[in-house]
């Protein structure tokens, strides 16, 4: 009884909608009078079938009108997106970005789909040097956190909070980002642990190693080298060769990369030739038709160990490896591809055809080398990469000294005076100190070669003092073989000045600086550098000779430019060679005239 009343109702109701209509518009007003139609016949399944049929007609409506409104609402977040960039708004771009995944992906989906937009604007940023693409990728990971559920997404989070901050740090000349990044990596390592997930833990590591590595690179002591050097290691205990190729690959890269870093520091070559073997493991993996990319990063770190074993080898053979190294990344590192990564590789081919440079005599080399750092420049603007900048202002600068050394005229000299100088606009003190003293110690160089020419006192003075300032970072407990070169520079300097005036106070100063040098610059560890000091050597103790008249003098400079002879002879450094033997040819002249005297 209950449900025919109950039927009754509604068959009253239906009749009455029919004849009132709605509020919902001609659409529902004509269904609900047919429907009332059929259901006073008693037709009911055709009642039923005609709300059917309306009501999927409606759904596909809704939704046609729900796609719509939610692409005007694009539209407009599109538009407001244009401004921010427009405006350099990192903050608001991430935040009109999160509101089009919104609209555009299911609550479930956003969190993948919100990484999927952090990637595009992370790898853009990456790849063609853009700054305030990384800034919203940046905004992007840390708002990605709000989105993750459980341990896994916020490992993730981090994670990718960690590489952005790593990548605009490094070309930043402060090191707040690269801190930000070690702090994000430590605490993605809380959430990705090596229990629940070894290999995104081992990942994590290896990020953490990079930027323990970038921090390492600007400080005057190794504390931050060797963590990173931990951190590969640890996480190569998960990345094996066979469980995942491409990532062992480069972790074994990076962990090159420290290596080398700290082999520049040390005297021998034991940390370098490790490196070179960790690059050499790399490339049996990262081949060029496999990751193109990757292959050219890892011949450009390739190239740059083989260029300081160069530098401390006898021979030309480590280097003449560097510049092949060098132009093969260059065959994948193009400048449209990834101009940045392009114009590294162009700064450090030209370092090795300087070096190559000051073994060989002519300017060839030299005026290669001048070129290639004037190509890295037109994508390594100061604005861009201030520290990457700087270095190649510097690099830039000690070719032109070395040719403007061997040419007549103060033309390359003083173009290389004002790239130093230019390059310690960023590469400060406080900032980066061994980075810092190189340059003190490369524009002293400089000022020393153009008041010899110029026969200027004051840039002598100048020039030794910059050396001393570089000495205050380059200690020899720190940086034992750059506090080595710089001695030998500072006697150089010394020399000159003792030259230019009366009394033996500067020559005695200039014997102690390069005795001081060859305590480091052993014939068994550097032959060339040991070579380059003792033909300088041997120059001061003739001048100090001829002045007092004492033949030990002479003959202590003849000692000194026969071993170097033997040296560069022995390596091919026929610039060296040729300079060191009209040495020895002055010292025998010198000795026959002190004879007949």
């Amino acid at each position: 009884m209950a449900e025919l009343e109950r039927a009754v109702e509604i068959a009253i109701e239906v009749a009455a909608e029919g004849r009132r209509g709605s509020n919902t518009g001609d659409f529902v007003d004509t269904v609900l009078a047919r429907i009332a139609e059929k259901s006073n016949a008693g037709d009911y399944d055709a009642a039923a079938h005609e709300a059917d049929e309306a009501f999927a007609q409606w759904q596909r409506e809704e939704a046609e009108r729900r796609q719509a409104a939610d692409q005007s609402g694009l539209k407009l977040l599109q538009a407001g997106l244009n401004q921010d960039i427009l405006r350099r708004d990192p903050a608001s771009a991430a935040n009109r970005i999160v509101r089009m995944v919104g609209l555009q992906h299911k609550a479930a989906d956003r969190f993948q789909a919100l990484r999927a937009k952090w990637s595009e604007w992370k790898v853009r940023g990456r790849d063609k040097g853009l700054n305030f693409d990384l800034e919203v990728a940046i905004e992007l990971a840390r708002r990605s956190q709000d989105l993750a559920v459980g341990s896994q997404e916020t490992g993730i989070a981090l994670n990718d909070l960690g590489t952005t901050l790593h990548v605009l740090g490094n070309r930043e000349s402060g090191t707040a980002r690269l801190e930000e990044a070690v702090a994000a990596y430590r605490a993605a390592l809380e959430e990705r642990t090596r229990d629940r997930a070894p290999l995104d833990w081992a990942m994590t590591q290896m990020n953490l190693g990079n930027s323990l590595l970038s921090l390492g690179e600007r400080a005057s002591d190794t504390a931050r080298l060797d963590e990173a050097v931990a951190a590969y290691r640890l996480a190569l205990k998960e990345q094996s060769r066979e469980r995942v190729p491409l990532d062992w690959a480069m972790t074994q890269n990076n962990l090159g990369n420290a290596l080398q870093t700290l082999g520049e520091r040390a005297g021998g070559t034991a940390r370098l030739e490790e490196a070179v073997a960790a690059y050499r493991l790399a490339l049996k993996v990262q081949t060029r038709e496999r990751v193109p990319l990757a292959w050219a990063m890892t011949q450009n770190n390739l190239g740059n160990v083989l260029q300081t074993l160069g530098a401390r080898e006898s021979g030309t053979v480590r280097l003449e490896e560097a510049v092949a190294a060098y132009r093969s990344a260059l065959t994948e590192r193009t400048r449209e591809r990834v101009p940045l990564a392009w114009s590294m590789t162009q700064s450090n081919l030209g370092n090795a055809l300087t070096r190559l440079g000051e073994r060989e005599s002519g300017t060839a080399r030299l005026e290669e080398a001048v070129e290639a750092y004037r190509a890295a420049l037109e994508e390594q603007t100061r604005e861009r990469v201030p520290l990457d900048w700087a270095m190649t202002q510097n690099n830039l600068g000690a070719a032109l000294r070395t040719i403007g050394a061997r040419e007549s005229g103060t033309a390359p000299l003083e173009a290389a005076v004002a790239a130093f100088r230019a390059a310690l606009g960023e590469l400060t003190r406080e900032r980066v100190p061994l980075d810092w003293a190189m340059t003190q110690n490369n524009l002293g160089n400089a000022l020393k070669s153009l008041g010899a020419r110029a026969g200027e006192i004051a840039l002598l003075e100048q020039a030794a003092a910059a050396h001393r300032r570089a000495l205050g970072e380059f200690t020899r407990s720190v940086a034992p073989l750059r506090w080595a070169s710089t001695h030998d520079n500072l006697g150089s300097a010394l020399t000159e000045l003792g030259v230019r005036e009366s009394g033996l106070v500067h020559l005695e100063e200039a014997v102690a600086a390069y005795r001081m040098a060859l305590e480091e610059r052993a014939l068994s560890r550097l032959p060339i550098d040991w070579a380059m000091t003792q033909t300088n050597l041997g120059i001061v103790l003739r001048i100090l000779g001829k002045r007092s008249g004492d033949r030990a003098f002479v003959e202590n400079a003849v000692a000194a430019h026969r071993g170097a002879v033997e040296v560069f002879a022995a390596s091919g450094a026929s610039h060296y060679l040729a300079v060191a033997q009209e040495e020895l040819a002055k010292n025998l002249a010198l000795i026959e005239q002190l004879r007949k005297h």
